[in-house]
């Protein structure tokens, strides 16, 4: 079954990607390469990993085994702290790179701020150069926070996109206001919540039975509707055809406001201060 592929956004370099695509954290490698394989020759064109995933080999394979060319695939990665360094950033891009066995990264983020070891933006300055180099087509960064972002643009530096925890539950509008100000593109990882609580809310229910859709099919209409790129995991072939197929329907400024008033505050959430890898 081949579904139309998801529409896409245009990053402040003129570089275009998907709107939707396939999250792989937390499968492994072997897990990684079906469902790559399967998501692409479904329709999908966006597929995110990361180092810390330890699944890019798996995504590299499972790019390879799809009937789909590598010119039309989007590939994002991410990598860890040990390679915040202007050199460093060069190390961890090739090593992705080998692990994948692609020739060049589409979206490369630095992953995490880490601010206590403080050298986030010499790895951002590090991206500059790769992207210099045509070793990637866009960079950015993952779990900044407005003040790492600030650090950044006091030195005329603005990231493609930032990759942050965004679904109804957790509504950041500290950083969306400030992504669309600096025409910075809005990233949402796990964008469907943890556990079930979020698809079981009656708000989100009730939205869904209107459109004859699921409430994960809402959700991520809610996200891509705003401009924001969703990457839900899934290794199911029919919740992976679901999650893409969200595009043949519109939520009503009405329903888009609704889920707009379930923001709520969440303890557990990872702060980017003091966690990171």
């Amino acid at each position: 079954m081949m579904i139309t592929p998801a529409p896409t956004l245009t990053l402040a370099n003129g570089v275009t990607m998907p709107l939707l695509g396939l999250g792989t954290w937390p499968m492994n490698d072997a897990e990684a390469a079906v469902a790559v394989a399967k998501a692409l020759d479904m329709g999908y064109r966006l597929v995110d990993t990361a180092e810390n995933y330890e699944n890019e080999r798996g995504v590299g394979e499972g790019i390879r085994k799809s009937g789909v060319s590598r010119a039309d695939v989007f590939v994002t990665t991410k990598f860890n702290r040990k390679w915040h360094s202007v050199d460093g950033a060069r190390e961890a891009c090739e090593a992705s790179l080998a692990r994948m066995g692609l020739d060049y990264i589409d979206l490369l983020l630095v992953h995490w701020p880490n601010p206590d070891q403080d050298r986030f933006v010499e790895a951002y300055q590090g991206l500059v150069r790769l992207l210099d180099a045509g070793l990637v087509r866009a960079i950015g960064t993952s779990n900044f926070k407005p003040a790492h972002l600030q650090r950044l643009f006091d030195l005329g530096l603005v990231p493609h996109l930032n990759q942050i925890q965004l679904d109804p539950y957790h509504l950041r509008n500290d950083l969306v206001d400030i992504h669309r100000a600096k025409g910075i593109a809005t990233g949402a990882w796990r964008p469907l919540g943890c556990g079930n609580a979020m698809l079981a809310d009656p708000l989100i229910t009730a939205v869904a039975e209107r459109h004859g859709r699921t409430t994960a099919q809402v959700i991520l209409r809610w996200l891509t509707q705003q401009g924001f790129v969703a990457t839900p995991k899934s290794a199911d072939p029919l919740r992976q055809a679901q999650n893409l197929d969200i595009f043949g329907f519109t939520l009503s400024a009405d329903e888009m406001a609704v889920l707009g008033t379930l923001d709520r505050p969440d303890p557990g959430m990872l702060d980017a201060d003091v966690f990171g890898h």
